[in-house]
């Protein structure tokens, strides 16, 4: 089958001046190619195929622990909301990031490559109105390894809300839970 636009990004570890509303607006407007190969020129092609074609898009984007899914997709997401010119009152990608921690919480463990591994897949869905301009967003989650629950392998340690919970058992708010 036919596949699309794919990038091939490097998490750098750092804080890097490529991500800036100024190279948002270079970015914006442009054509696939037309600028070095980055998040904001994939964004920018699904942008304007949804405006052009009326058609939903979709970025997939994967990779290995530590390979800096998230932080992709909230640079994508901070495109969007700045080209769409709802960048001041939505927000969006802090508000979908949000909820972050408790996600974590429930959907990372502790694995022999990496000690904060998410173990869940997400799906963020975005939508807009009839001026491409951001309405709202919504994030779906996967939990893909339910068996941890109940197994663990060696040196590894089951998800992390439960040491939480369990760590928190003194507190008054938790008595109810009986977990001591």
């Amino acid at each position: 089958s036919f596949v699309g636009i794919v990038l091939v990004a490097i998490n750098p570890y750092e804080q890097l001046p490529i991500y800036g509303e100024d190279i948002i607006n270079a970015y914006s407007g442009q054509n696939m190619g037309d600028m070095d190969p980055h998040i904001f020129a994939v964004a920018e092609e699904a942008y304007k195929q949804m405006a052009r074609d009326e058609r939903n898009q979709s970025i997939i984007v994967s990779g290995e622990s530590g390979a800096g899914k998230t932080v992709s997709a909230k640079y994508a997401m901070r495109y969007f909301a700045t080209v769409s010119g709802s960048a001041s009152e939505a927000n969006v990608e802090e508000k979908v990031l949000a909820s972050n921690p408790i996600m974590e919480s429930i959907g990372n463990a502790k694995t022999t490559r990496n000690d904060n591994s998410s173990r869940f897949g997400k799906y963020i869905e975005i939508g807009f109105d009839k001026r491409y301009r951001i309405i709202g967003a919504n994030m779906r989650t996967y939990l893909l390894e339910k068996s941890r629950v109940v197994f663990q392998a060696e040196e590894e340690r089951n998800y992390h809300i439960f040491y939480q919970l369990c760590a928190s058992a003194a507190l008054p708010e938790l008595k109810t839970l009986r977990l001591g």
